[in-house]
């Protein structure tokens, strides 16, 4: 590895958890790419939050579900160095009962999470390989690990992806580079806690209270430090007890 800290790219940057973890990762002193597609003033802001905290950072915006698009930008990227940490966190919830669940709303979850995992990892793999050393973190769900009612998308989308961390990791593992997935519950950010109010809350989770983004940018801080080589081929919950 270079002695500069290794360059970071979290897909969904913009969003609440993606924000965190930008922000953890620059303060670390890691140069984040923070990725957008529609959200991109958002992800303007948080690369002006970074840059005023005194760290490096540059908005990239594409479609994870575009292969010629984000591979296009993604090799842009890849002249300039290797990114070594990346954190697959884009992902969209389209929820409805199963009988009534469209085509489209089965495709449109699945195609973020699985076809956005190989579209932006794929083209990062090999630079990562040849620097033997790397951090991949995929955002799971707890959904994925127990399930949910009106979730059927989203819980195979994630459990796919938990597998598929499971066996690249296999693959990388002597390359100097782990894969690990994280896996949230009920969390205080825009896709997670506006469906529960405080007694479904504290009903669910041992702990009566959602999860911060923060508490969840430190975990991923972690997998993606130096001192987390150990770790990989995990799928890491944090829900406060709830399963």
């Amino acid at each position: 590895m270079s002695q500069a800290a290794p360059r970071a790219l979290v897909t969904g940057g913009s969003g609440g958890i993606g924000a965190a973890i930008c922000r953890q990762l620059a303060a670390a002193g890691h140069f984040v790419y923070v990725h957008a597609n529609r959200g991109v003033a958002a992800a303007e802001a948080v690369v002006g939050d970074i840059i005023a905290a005194g760290g490096a950072a540059q908005a990239v915006v594409f479609d994870v579900t575009d292969a010629a698009s984000t591979r296009a930008a993604l090799e842009a990227l890849l002249e300039k160095a290797a990114v070594q940490i990346l954190v697959n966190n884009a992902g969209i919830h389209d929820d409805a009962a199963f009988p009534g669940m469209s085509c489209e709303k089965w495709h449109r979850v699945i195609d973020v999470a699985l076809d956005g995992f190989y579209n932006v990892t794929h083209p990062l793999m090999m630079p990562m390989i040849q620097t033997r050393w790397g951090r991949i973190i995929n955002m799971s769900s707890v959904t994925a690990l127990c399930g949910n009612r009106g979730q059927v998308n989203y819980a195979a989308a994630k459990g796919a992806l938990n597998a598929a961390t499971k066996s690249l990791s296999l693959e990388v593992a002597n390359r100097g580079i782990t894969v690990n997935a994280v896996a949230p519950g009920i969390i205080a950010s825009g896709m997670g806690s506006p469906a529960f109010d405080a007694a479904a809350i504290a009903a669910l989770v041992p702990m009566k209270r959602a999860g911060s983004a923060a508490e969840v940018a430190s975990l991923v801080g972690f997998l993606a430090s130096k001192e987390a080589g150990y770790i990989t081929g995990q799928i890491i919950s944090i829900n406060g007890g709830m399963i």
